[in-house]
């Protein structure tokens, strides 16, 4: 196994990206297209909270640094459960913690509830498996 990175560090970020990029496109888009700005709090690294963004407007599901203009939706959680959320692929730690008011949601909370309830992509399956062994 290679390196590993905390996750969202910016070395993170970056071999996170080149995962995505040496992945074959996938066979069909995303079932749902989305553009989600995300805030992750209680980051532990660093001073302060993280922007990033998850986009599968284009066909494609990326995730990158920074907000994005235009969202569909802005969803502020907390470090553990965003890394329970896509590094571990645990959908229902999401909901417990939506349950729990530590997720807060501004926009199309429609977006986020198909999200949760759709089948998971394969290619994204693979992508997220890929990102997974890069995590620390």
């Amino acid at each position: 196994m290679g390196d590993t990175y905390e996750f969202l560090s910016p070395e993170w970020v970056e071999a996170a990206k080149k995962v995505q990029d040496e992945m074959p496109a996938p066979d069909s888009p995303p079932a749902h297209a989305v553009k989600m700005n995300l805030c992750i709090t209680e980051v532990p690294f660093g001073d302060s909270d993280i922007e990033a963004h998850l986009d599968t407007s284009t066909g494609e599901t990326k995730m990158d640094l920074g907000h994005m203009e235009g969202p569909d939706l802005t969803v502020t959680v907390d470090y553990a459960t965003a890394k329970a959320i896509f590094i571990d692929q645990n959908p229902q730690a999401g909901m417990q913690a939506f349950m729990a008011g530590k997720v807060k949601v501004q926009g199309d909370m429609t977006k986020l509830m198909v999200m949760q309830q759709a089948t998971p992509d394969p290619n994204a399956a693979a992508v997220a498996a890929k990102i997974k062994e890069i995590t620390a």
